[in-house]
């Protein structure tokens, strides 16, 4: 099928398209994956709060909280042998999520648990690590993540903590005094959408850089942000995800879609990020917005899988790739139009052989501008390093459930939100069915999974 409307292909001239090469990490022959894992591995659908507004029901909770009553409501389905959780934005009450919220949750403290943190594909990266870990004795992971956006941590600098560190140990009363005189810029904040590091500019702000480089329309973002609102929507209306969300006393079902959004609504918003150009074309209706949640989903080996209820979807887990971009070369959120192709490759697929695409959207541009990549034959072999052809790219196959720009992107939660999701609609397809799954991630890296229906 062909591309949402007012889609272009990138600008060669752009500096974030240059220099086309071909990467040393990337395959030059393609071959079939044979045994990606020692056994087969399943992915089953786990259970998600509600997502909730940043500021609204959930803010009371933190990230352990808020993970309690998910890993509670998975574990009456089974308890599993390990448990793998992350959550993104950093606190210092803790250091291992997965197991204070293991603990809390007064669950088997015989079950291990560790964290696993890659920014917004956290989930997911603990679904690989834990299909790495399966076989002799464990063969039931619970894996997951939650996130809180309400409620981050406000931190000193390190040269003001070593300040007042120091005053402690010498003078009590001179540090407390030098708290009050203590100024806005000795404080780490969540400023401007949790910025990048290295470049200082948040997610948005790249964004807007890349869809400039792919020539990405304002009309094209608006139109799959409405697209994404009423595919939640509907999904909510016709019972798909009543059996994927914990309802919690605070909040039954997500607050972030929009039944009365419209083409005009959407339109009418300013931009958020590039406010001064005249060119911006990221707003706050066509970005995720500030979410709280949390979600889990199930890695399992075929023991683990009879371990579940009956009757329980599952899909294999058949390979996966984990990619990353010099992201003052490419764009930040670009590292899926590298992994995809590569998947692809490897497994002797093309697009016609994917049922179903569950692609993560941190921002209506950044899907758009990943699939513009991987559909453009010339970038995909000069910068993927990938000379395959990989066919018709099919948009109705894309996120029929509607995707993180509606229903809201807690960091950590997301992976294991579009797994379980993913998991879901492809069980409603025909057996041999394939999916892929992909989630881009700050740092220039993303994550993406090849699942297989039974």
């Amino acid at each position: 099928m062909g591309a949402p409307d007012a889609i272009a292909l990138h600008d060669p001239g752009s500096t974030l398209s240059r220099p086309w090469r071909l990467s040393r990490a990337a395959p030059t022959l393609i071959e079939v994956v044979m045994n990606r894992f020692a056994q087969p591995v399943f992915i089953a659908p786990g259970l998600r709060t509600p997502f909730g507004r940043g500021g609204g029901a959930l803010a009371a909770y933190d990230a352990i909280s808020l993970s309690v009553p998910v890993m509670q409501a998975m574990a009456a389905q089974a308890t599993p042998d390990l448990l793998i959780w992350g959550t993104v934005i950093p606190n210092l009450g803790w250091s291992n999520i997965a197991r204070e919220a293991w603990l809390d949750a007064k669950l088997d403290p015989t079950v291990p648990a560790f964290s696993v943190v890659l920014a917004c594909s956290t989930s997911m990266t603990a679904a690989v690590a834990a299909a790495g870990m399966l076989g002799k004795g464990t063969d039931l992971t619970m894996v997951g993540g939650a996130e809180v956006m309400s409620r981050p941590s406000i931190a000193l600098t390190a040269e003001a903590s070593k300040r007042l560190t120091d005053l402690f140990a010498k003078d009590a009363m001179a540090a407390l005094a030098a708290l009050q005189a203590l100024t806005p810029t000795d404080y780490v904040l969540p400023t401007k959408g949790w910025a990048n590091r290295i470049t200082g500019k948040s997610m948005g702000d790249h964004m807007e850089d890349t869809a400039k480089a792919w020539r990405i329309s304002r009309e094209a973002q608006d139109d799959w942000a409405l697209k994404s609102h009423q595919r939640v929507v509907a999904g909510w209306e016709r019972g798909f995800f009543d059996d994927l969300v914990v309802s919690l006393p605070e909040l039954a079902r997500d607050a972030n879609p929009r039944a009365d959004t419209s083409s005009e609504r959407l339109a009418a918003l300013k931009p958020a990020f590039d406010r001064t150009s005249g060119m911006g074309t990221l707003t706050a209706g066509n970005s995720s917005p500030i979410t709280d949640g949390a979600a889990g989903c199930w890695v399992a080996s075929e023991d683990g899988l009879a371990r579940l209820p009956e009757g329980t979807p599952y899909a294999r887990l058949v390979d996966y790739e984990i990619s990353a971009v010099d992201f003052h070369m490419e764009g930040i959120l670009m590292a899926p139009s590298y992994g995809i192709p590569r998947l692809l490759a490897r497994n002797n697929l093309d697009f016609s052989d994917i049922a179903l695409w569950e692609i993560h959207e941190a921002f209506a541009a950044q899907v758009l501008a990943n699939v513009a990549a991987i559909t453009d034959p010339e970038w995909v072999r000069e910068t993927a390093g990938v000379g395959a052809a990989m066919g018709d790219f099919d948009w109705d196959r894309v996120n029929p459930n509607g995707g993180s720009v509606a229903l809201g992107h807690p960091f950590a939660a997301t992976g294991a939100r579009d797994l379980s999701q993913a998991v879901k609609e492809l069980w409603a397809l025909p057996p041999g069915s394939r999916a892929i799954v992909s989630i881009c991630a700050d740092g220039g890296q993303g994550t993406v999974a090849l699942l297989e229906r039974g």
